[in-house]
C-alpha cells in the first residue's frame, strides 16, 4: 500500500565507468540490465511501487538521460525527471529535490533518498525498513540514515558507528567512517558498526533547516525558484560531508534486506544467480572447469576453460578480458585505450 506522505528521490546520474565497455555516456550503468533482465533503474523503481505512487517518485539525473529514462519509466511523470544542469554532488541534488517536494507537499512530507544502482534481495524487508525509518524520522524530527547490517568486512564501503538508543531499534549516530582498510573493517564489523548505505530519510523541512544552518556551500541556493538558478548558486559537496557530519540531529536504524552496491563487475558474483562453480554469466556463455568468473555477452559468444576469477565482457565485437580484482579500477584502463574504443555507444 502506498503512503501519501512519503516521497522517494532516486539518484540516477553518472556514467558508471567501472562497467565499461557495456556502460557509456549514452548508455550508463543505471540503464543496463546488470542484475535482472531489466535496467537497474527500473528494478529500483519497481521495488518502490508498493510504497509510493509513481507520481511521488523523483528521478535525479543528467540532462542527456532524461529521454531514455522517460522511455523505460513511462508512468513516472515527465516533470518528476529532474535534470541537473551540472554535477555538484549529492548535497545540492538532494536539496533541490527537497525544495521541489516542499513546493508540492509541504515541509512535513517525508523524503526517502535511494540510489539507482543497488541490488536488494528482500524487497519486502526493504520496504518495511523504509516505512519504519519514515515514521522514526518524523517522530524525532531528525535526519535518518539506514545502516545496513554488514554481511562481510568490506573495505569498499563507508561505515556508521551507532551511539545511544533513543527508541527501540533507533540510535543516534556517533560518527561516519570513510572506507577503511580490511583489518579495520573486520574490527568494525565485530564492534557492531553498520554499512553507510546511502539510504537517507527525513522530513523535507528538517533537512532544509539543517542545510540552512550547517551547509554554506548549498544554503545560498535555497531561495532559488528555477533549477538553473539554484545550481549556479551552490558549490559541490556530498550530503555526508556537507550535512550529516555537521548536524547533531542524525539517527540510524539498521537494515538487513540483502542490500548490495552494484559497483564493479566483481560485485555481480554476489547479486546474480551463479552456477555450481560460482560463475555469474549473462548471454551466450559456457564455462568448463572454470570458477568464480563473471561473463556478460552481448552480440557474441564466450567459452571459458580452466580459468578462474576473470571478468569477460563482450559487446558488439569489442571484448574486455581482465581479472575480478582489476575490474574495480577500469577508469585507469579507459584513460589508456584509444579514443575510438573509449566511448563506443
Amino acid at each position: 500500500m502506498s503512503h501519501p506522505d512519503i516521497w522517494v528521490v532516486v539518484l540516477a546520474g553518472g556514467v558508471g565507468s567501472r562497467f565499461w565497455p557495456l556502460s557509456t555516456p549514452r548508455r550508463p550503468k543505471q540503464l543496463l540490465p546488470l542484475v535482472t533482465d531489466q535496467p537497474l533503474l527500473v528494478d529500483a523503481v519497481d521495488r518502490l511501487r508498493p510504497l509510493v505512487d509513481p507520481s511521488q517518485i523523483l528521478i535525479l539525473t543528467n540532462a542527456s538521460l532524461v529521454d531514455a529514462i522517460a522511455e523505460v519509466l513511462p508512468d513516472v511523470p515527465r516533470e518528476n525527471l529532474v535534470a541537473e544542469p551540472e554535477p555538484k554532488g549529492t548535497a545540492p541534488a538532494l536539496a533541490w529535490a527537497a525544495l521541489t517536494i516542499r513546493a508540492r507537499a509541504g515541509d512535513s512530507a517525508v523524503m526517502i533518498s535511494v540510489h539507482a544502482d543497488w541490488a536488494v534481495k528482500d524487497a519486502d524487508g526493504f520496504r518495511r525498513t523504509l516505512r519504519a525509518a519514515a515514521a522514526a524520522a518524523a517522530k524525532h524530527e531528525s535526519l535518518l540514515t539506514v545502516g545496513v547490517v554488514p554481511s562481510r568486512p568490506d573495505p569498499g564501503f563507508g561505515y556508521i558507528q551507532p551511539n545511544g538508543e533513543i527508541d527501540p531499534g533507533v540510535r543516534r549516530v556517533a560518527r561516519f567512517i570513510e572506507k577503511p582498510d580490511r583489518a579495520r573493517a573486520e574490527q568494525m564489523c565485530r564492534d557492531g558498526y553498520l554499512w553507510n548505505s546511502g539510504i537517507f530519510v527525513w522530513r523535507v523541512g528538517d533537512f532544509l533547516e539543517e542545510i540552512r544552518t550547517h551547509t554554506p556551500e548549498v544554503s545560498p541556493g535555497l531561495e532559488a525558484r528555477q533549477v538553473n538558478e539554484f545550481f549556479k548558486a551552490v558549490r559541490s559537496i556530498t550530503v555526508d560531508v556537507g550535512v550529516l557530519e555537521r548536524s547533531d540531529r542524525v539517527i540510524v536504524v539498521p537494515g538487513n534486506f540483502g542490500w548490495d552496491d552494484v559497483g564493479t563487475w566483481g560485485a555481480l558474483r554476489r547479486v546474480r544467480t551463479v552456477d555450481a562453480n560460482g560463475n555469474a554469466m549473462s548471454g551466450d556463455a559456457v564455462a568448463v572447469d572454470a570458477k568464480g568468473n563473471v561473463v556478460h555477452a552481448e552480440g557474441g559468444q564466450v567459452v571459458l576453460y580452466g580459468v578462474s576469477d576473470l571478468a569477460v565482457v563482450v559487446r558488439d565485437g569489442l571484448v574486455l578480458v581482465t581479472t575480478i580484482d582489476k575490474s574495480s579500477d577500469l577508469k585507469k584502463l579507459i584513460e589508456s585505450v584509444p579514443e575510438r574504443l573509449r566511448e563506443r555507444a
